[in-house]
């Protein structure tokens, strides 16, 4: 059987899992709490085939619950909703997150605060299955040397009770309850009968002595088990490791990447040519996707970043992942009220994004969405040599018709804002963050012209006399570049 333990926090849930065959945990990684955990841990439990979870539960350093307590038991609750059939045990998490950072310097000098999540998520899930290998060899043993009292460790180690207890404390419990039982009984027999032989006193007396000597022979073998498991732990961690990787993949998309880019990537990782393009043909309800013109591609949609994903993975799955990363940004940011106020639909306002994502870098972004809301304000062209780029990749991405600057300038696409005036038909990149705010709000300037330098300074003009001049002064080489 798998297990998935979850180390709950608010911003990430650091996972974890094992297999009660080898009862040898391990991290899987971590999950973002972002209104998407649900799926994403419904999604690991199918992966491993379980429904069977172990959440760490904090309390304070008297072993009181605290507040996060109260969180973590809430998310249980909403967790056997949301995850239908979902078995929840808790387990106690002190200070699991300072062992947990404790190993990770000892393995690496540089490490990420969602690794220390799923390390705190794998200590939580070993002991809570060493606890529970722990009660069976506890009962196993007490049946043979003390009959009825297994039934008691039992009841003080089950790990159903939800609080984590350990055997230790099924232990001293056991030690407690023998030795107070055993007394009631010597008093009983004290008033009943006047005359008791020295040999029943001996007995009476050793009784809960060997009773304790029994339960403190059991917690020492299984304080013998809970060292062996750690040192096989320690020795099967790094092939785990390695087997685990093999699982999982990392896949990014930067900033300024076309889905040209994108499609050459997931051919990179191992996915065919009709994954890709059945992946993005695919239907994708997303409401800021609607606004679309027919037969727009996802140009532009899928927001840059890093994330990793199972080795069964399909592209559609891939690009959900992208596709909420853009979604959760336009919704942050208010992006269609801020694009409206500077006239302009969310599409038009991701195109406009997507163009100032090519042409400039991150502090100068807000000056260029500036100009060319002010050429679009006026009527005029845009200009932009990275929509010819663009119109060229599509039309003729070898460069075998197009061969030189002059036919590429005149090249008949709907993206060629050097040829047509207004916006291209659709995005040319997957714009940025910063690109996409500098479109929302752009600077306070009234710039007309801007170009970059050979040196990869911003000049920026007011006339286009001034603009020549600029060009002429520090443009000898870039302006010079092939499309």
């Amino acid at each position: 059987m798998k297990i998935i333990g979850l180390d709950v926090g608010e911003k990430r849930i650091g996972v974890a899992k094992v297999d009660s065959g080898t009862r040898i945990a391990v991290p899987v990684g971590f999950v973002m709490v972002d209104g998407s955990e649900w799926q994403e841990i419904a999604k690991i439990a199918n992966l491993n085939s379980t429904n069977f979870f172990v959440l760490g539960l904090p309390r304070s350093n008297e072993g009181n619950e605290t507040q996060q307590s109260l969180y973590v038991r809430n998310f249980a609750r909403a967790l056997t909703e949301k995850v239908p059939g979902a078995k929840v045990r808790f387990q106690d998490e002190s200070l699991t997150s300072v062992e947990a950072e404790d190993r990770l310097k000892q393995r690496k000098k540089k490490y990420e605060k969602g690794e220390i999540d799923a390390e705190a998520a794998t200590i939580i899930l070993q002991d809570f299955i060493e606890g529970f290998a722990g009660v069976a060899a506890a009962q196993s043993m007490v049946e043979v040397t003390a009959g009825a009292g297994a039934q008691e460790i039992a009841e003080h180690t089950t790990p159903d009770g939800g609080d984590g207890s350990t055997v230790v404390d099924g232990a001293k419990a056991l030690a407690k309850t023998a030795k107070a039982k055993t007394e009631k009984a010597g008093e009983k027999v004290a008033l009943n009968t006047k005359k008791v032989s020295h040999k029943l006193k001996a007995v009476l007396i050793i009784s809960p002595i060997v009773l304790v000597l029994i339960v403190a022979a059991v917690v020492g073998v299984l304080f013998a088990i809970r060292e062996q498991r750690a040192r096989e732990r320690a020795e099967w961690y790094a092939a785990q490791e390695a087997a685990d990787k093999a699982e999982v993949f990392q896949f990014t998309i930067l900033p300024g990447e076309t889905i040209f880019d994108v499609k050459e990537s997931l051919s990179a990782v191992g996915y065919s040519d009709a994954e890709i393009e059945a992946g993005f043909n695919a239907d994708y309800d997303f409401e800021f996707l609607k606004d679309r013109p027919a037969g727009a591609t996802l140009e532009g949609y899928l927001y840059g970043e890093t994330y990793e994903f199972y080795a069964d993975a399909t592209v559609e799955d891939v690009l959900t992942k992208y596709l909420e990363g853009m979604g959760k940004i336009i919704a942050e940011n208010a992006l269609e009220e801020a694009y409206a106020a500077q006239g302009l639909t969310l599409y038009e306002g991701i195109t406009l994004a997507s163009v100032v994502q090519k042409e400039a870098s991150g502090p100068e972004q807000p000056t260029v969405a500036q100009v060319f809301l002010s050429r679009l304000g006026y009527g005029w062209k845009l200009g932009s040599d990275v929509t010819v780029t663009y119109a060229l990749d599509v039309l003729d991405p070898d460069r075998t018709t197009y061969t030189d600057n002059a036919a590429a300038l005149a090249v008949d696409s709907c993206y060629n804002t050097r040829r047509y005036t207004g916006l291209p038909c659709g995005p040319i990149s997957n714009p940025s963050k910063s690109a996409l705010l500098a479109v929302a709000h752009p600077s306070d300037t009234a710039y007309l012209y801007f170009l970059t330098g050979d040196d990869g300074l911003m000049y920026y003009s007011y006339t286009e006399a001034e603009h020549n001049q600029k060009a002429y002064l520090y443009c000898k080489e870039l302006c010079a570049i092939s499309l």
